[in-house]
């Protein structure tokens, strides 16, 4: 399977903004427990994307670097209010080195699951690992497969955005086996049609726990939300902070 790091932002920084915002994403809530957990050290987002929470994160003080393969992306972060107080790389974050210690390096929104291959996702949580300073945390916010909704191997799914310009669906092609849902979002505005293509490798909590042991990093904490909701059977997200296991 080939992997191109660069082609996700290629495809969706110019409606990427506008996707965040139909899925209502609390990302205050996420920067104030990431600078939290941060205690007023540095904090490096793996795909930091436009900066949907390394800006709020600047904005309360804590210094941000954030890593994407994405030109496009960058561009619009920069080109943000605040946009320069983050410090951009361009760079793939499965391998790519930042320079310096980071109290908190934050893999945020699924972000993990982007990277197709158990062995990549291994190999992400590896070099987050090697980023940490002394008593740092890795953090991962990802959805929760849930084996009572699966998604069928072709699915069309119902609209996920309507407005009165615009509507949207999502057409998926599903392998449990390879844990791998092949996406297409088709946005229909104006009387035109666009199609944009994405495809992700998810993994249940315990399986990134294990990816994440053979990181040297471990369990600390898990929640349903940013909110240190409760994880529980019935949540659909998780936020787990992991530790250095020595």
């Amino acid at each position: 399977m080939s992997y191109d790091p660069a082609a996700y932002g290629e495809v969706w920084a110019p409606v990427y903004d506008d996707m965040l915002a139909a899925t209502e994403r609390d990302a205050q809530a996420a920067a104030e427990q990431v600078a939290d957990l941060a205690g007023g050290g540095r904090v490096l987002e793996f795909g930091v994307g436009t900066g949907r929470l390394a800006l709020p994160l600047a904005s309360l003080g804590a210094e941000v670097v954030g890593i994407d393969a994405s030109r496009p992306m960058l561009d619009r972060l920069a080109a943000k209010p605040g946009g320069d107080r983050v410090t951009a790389v361009l760079g793939d974050f499965v391998a790519e080195r930042v320079d310096g210690e980071f109290a908190v390096v934050l893999i945020a929104f699924n972000t993990l699951f982007a990277v197709p291959e158990q062995r990549l996702q291994v190999a992400t949580l590896r070099n987050a690992a090697r980023h940490l300073s002394p008593g740092g945390a890795v953090v991962v916010e990802a959805f929760v497969p849930d084996e009572n909704r699966r998604t069928p191997p072709h699915h069309v799914a119902g609209a996920r955005y309507r407005a009165p310009d615009h509507v949207s669906f999502t057409i998926q092609n599903h392998d449990a086996v390879a844990q791998r849902i092949d996406s297409a979002w088709v946005r229909i505005t104006g009387g035109q049609t666009e199609v944009l293509e994405n495809t992700i490798r998810y993994a249940w909590p315990a399986e990134i726990d294990l990816m994440a042991q053979l990181a040297d990093l471990l369990l600390d904490q898990r929640w349903g939300g940013w909110r240190e909701e409760p994880f529980t059977a019935s949540s659909r997200d998780h936020v787990s902070v992991y530790r250095p296991s020595a």
